[in-house]
């Protein structure tokens, strides 16, 4: 299923990594943790890559943050999770983390409409249609001050920096994530999780630099493949940011 982000004046879907789990029979119901954070199988949605559901402990953690180290193809892109704000959003992600869900794989969407510079990652299928097998629920932001570039006021900016989740709806997050290279105008419908570190955004001015592949179709396109393929070579915890 394809994960949607709506800008002010156009939409582009972001689509969210995945891993998988065993796949319920049509007569079983999905498998659901106990916990707070409720993740929940996707039987419909086959997983990119297997991985268990994640841990659901009682007590999710929801303080702190916590570094990850992730070199690229093109650069370092240092990530700072922020358990503050989405304590069952990083714990998803830390999870994937961990069993190497996001190792290898592509950045396969770039954006650079006026109010809306992204870069997506996390499909290991590279193709926007790849998820982990499961889903949760969202853990949007109160707190982000409203697009000066939005007449409506309904929109919300993602600063420079910010680290997100993509969705196809409400509670349908799974392990596609954005980071935010230049300001954009959103909805407050993704959930903020954590920000790139310095030499990050140096890395995702590079990428964005050089643009999307134009295609036969569009030979200027502002949506699309990022013309500086962008490989996620690992993710893991680190000591420095």
């Amino acid at each position: 299923m394809r994960r949607a982000l709506i800008s002010a004046f156009a939409a582009a879907t972001l689509v969210m990594s995945g891993g998988s789990v065993a796949i319920a029979s049509d007569s079983a119901p999905p498998r659901t943790t106990h916990g707070p954070c409720q993740y929940t199988q996707t039987p419909e949605e086959p997983p990119a890559r297997r991985v268990p559901l994640p841990p659901d402990p009682r007590r999710t953690p929801a303080r702190g943050t916590v570094d990850l180290a992730v070199p690229t193809s093109q650069g370092p892109l240092p990530l700072r999770l922020d358990r503050v704000k989405a304590p069952c959003t990083v714990q998803s992600f830390l999870h994937l983390a961990r069993h190497g869900f996001y190792d290898r794989t592509v950045c396969h969407r770039l954006t650079a409409y006026p109010t809306l510079k992204v870069l997506q990652c996390g499909d290991p299928t590279g193709t926007g249609e790849g998820g982990p097998g499961y889903k949760y629920k969202d853990e949007l932001p109160v707190d982000l001050p409203p697009a000066a570039t939005d007449p409506t006021g309904t929109r919300r900016l993602y600063g420079r920096g910010l680290l997100a989740m993509a969705n196809a709806g409400p509670n349908t997050n799974g392990s596609q994530f954005f980071v935010v290279y230049g300001d954009s105008a959103l909805r407050p419908n993704y959930t903020v999780f954590g920000t790139v570190g310095p030499a990050g955004l140096a890395t995702l001015d590079k990428v964005a630099a050089r643009g999307i592949e134009p295609t036969a179709e569009n030979p200027a396109p502002v949506d699309g493949t990022p013309a500086l393929r962008t490989e996620l070579l690992h993710v893991r915890l680190s000591w420095r940011y």
